[in-house]
């Protein structure tokens, strides 16, 4: 038995190895990335993040948006190194040291995709939003490194058109750590596409969406900013409306409106769990919510007086 689960490892090793040829462009198969469906996000995972926005190095993930000028060589600031997903591994290794000087990007990421999954938005959006940085956030390692892999093989295939430059996906804990990655009103988008609904009621506190994570994505979305939730749980979708509709710096966002928006039918369509509920013949339910302007200082002291 033991034998076998080694003999498997091996192969998912050789695979991986072997889509990390120069210029390969054989896409992965999810059957040598398989791990669990779920994790723990207060668990202590081994992860690699920058201490402030300005610290995190992105050259890796969009070097084609890497400014041409050279990093001052008398700064002072280190920055943080992206690093592959399999190289950052669970249980009790510590994480690679790897400060170094951050190179500065043309322009900043704006689209988030919260718990990407294997990254069928994060691809249907690359030509939807040509001019625009999106990044996944996922914290299981296989399924982080089947995306990068999967970015890679789609570059190398359109390396004439220069498609899927745009995205990126990084292993992250988005519970514990999305202010050590984006600056205050850095997002224009953030996709929550079928989280895990944690339907026993002593684990809603892992819920993506609440009051205290709700007032993170407010931080880091800029005023008319958009909020993306889907779901196929009813009591989940009720959830999210609720915590939203709860908080002062979103307003929901019209039907009408939400029905004209093309990225709402992409999340609909090309996400996994969305065409595996499509095949199940399920029902997917969907809220945006927009960010609101802060309101004046002034205006903020009045209430906390009354």
């Amino acid at each position: 038995m033991g034998g076998d689960k080694r003999n498997k490892r091996q192969k998912r090793e050789d695979y991986r190895a072997a889509l990390h040829d120069e210029g390969a462009t054989e896409l992965p198969r999810k059957k040598f990335y398989r791990q669990r469906a779920h994790a723990n996000p207060f668990s202590d995972h081994c992860l690699i993040y920058p201490a402030t926005p300005d610290k995190m190095d992105w050259s890796s993930l969009f070097p084609d948006y890497v400014a041409s000028e050279d990093v001052p060589q008398d700064q002072e600031d280190k920055g943080v190194a992206t690093v592959p997903a399999e190289e950052q591994q669970l249980g009790n290794q510590e994480p690679k040291a790897l400060e170094k000087k951050p190179r500065k990007l043309t322009q900043d990421v704006e689209v988030a995709d919260i718990g990407c999954g294997f990254g069928g938005l994060l691809i249907a959006l690359a030509p939807a939003l040509p001019d625009t940085l999106i990044l996944g956030l996922e914290i299981r390692v296989s399924v982080t490194q089947f995306v990068e892999d999967r970015i890679k093989a789609l570059r190398a295939q359109n390396l004439e058109k220069k498609l899927y430059r745009n995205i990126g996906v990084l292993r992250a804990n988005t519970m514990k750590f999305m202010p050590n990655f984006f600056k205050k009103a850095q997002l224009s988008k953030i996709f929550i596409c079928f989280p895990d609904p944690h339907f026993k009621a002593r684990k809603h506190k892992q819920r993506i969406v609440s009051a205290t994570l709700n007032s993170e994505y407010a931080y880091v979305l800029r005023p008319g900013g958009i909020v993306y939730t889907i779901t196929d749980v009813p009591d989940l979708h009720e959830w999210m409306v609720g915590h939203f509709e709860a908080h002062p710096s979103f307003e929901r966002v019209s039907e009408e409106e939400q029905e004209a928006d093309p990225c709402v039918t992409i999340m609909r369509t090309e996400t996994e769990e969305g065409k595996k509920v499509e095949r199940n013949s399920g029902k997917k339910f969907v809220a945006l919510f927009r960010r609101l302007d802060d309101p004046p200082f002034g205006d903020e002291l009045e209430r906390m007086e009354e």
